[in-house]
């Protein structure tokens, strides 16, 4: 998978991709909104070229607080994102799903968990939600994505973040597209951080 093209699909006309990218994009701007004052960790998995964060971060009231961490494995996505430059944005080349790569920045305020779920398997997915306790500092905000076309996962998903001690914020099913968004906050008490363990391992479909 040529995943440097595949972002190319966000600049074209009529695709799918611009109209999820404004709904997370929207509730990353509730989330910093919502943030109390002071520093905000934000960690990103599977980042890509960081599209949804970076591009609300410099109009943002609260975007000089940011201390964030994209993670993203494909090596021409991250160097993509690198060059955007913007401050307190550390960019990995790395595997986002072992915890390990969340050093120093957990735990987080927001929790970024965009093109995952339709690239992991169901265990993964249950793995991923469980361990987000572990990451999230209580209040955190994750904001996570999903195709909904059959068999649609999206509502055990959203059960499943129930059952993990999340409330759910919101969900949106967009309408023309078979994206799903949705956003929940940690409510329940937030885990101890475990270092190296293996939440997911990424197995790519045609979209995220």
């Amino acid at each position: 998978m040529d995943w440097v093209a595949w972002h190319e699909e966000y600049d074209r006309p009529g695709s799918q991709l611009p109209l999820r990218l404004a709904v997370v994009q929207r509730r990353i701007r509730e989330a910093l909104d919502a943030a109390p004052p002071g520093p905000v960790r934000v960690l990103s998995m599977c980042a890509g070229q960081g599209r949804d964060l970076l591009g609300v971060l410099p109009d943002h009231p609260r975007g000089a607080d940011v201390r964030a961490r994209l993670v993203e494995l494909d090596p021409e996505n991250a160097a993509v994102a690198r060059e955007i430059g913007v401050p307190g944005v550390e960019v990995v080349t790395g595997d986002a799903g072992l915890t390990s790569a969340y050093d120093g920045v957990v735990p987080v305020r927001i929790a970024l968990v965009c093109g995952v779920f339709g690239n992991v398997t169901e265990e993964d997915i249950r793995t991923t939600v469980a361990g987000l306790r572990r990451l999230c500092a209580p209040g955190a905000t994750v904001i996570w994505t999903r195709h909904r076309e059959p068999p649609d996962a999206t509502p055990w998903i959203r059960e499943w973040f129930i059952h993990n001690g999340f409330e759910e914020l919101g969900f949106e099913g967009i309408e023309g597209t078979t994206f799903g968004v949705g956003a929940s906050r940690l409510t329940g008490a937030a885990l101890p951080y475990r270092r190296d363990e293996r939440l997911f391992r990424f197995i790519p479909r045609q979209d995220r």
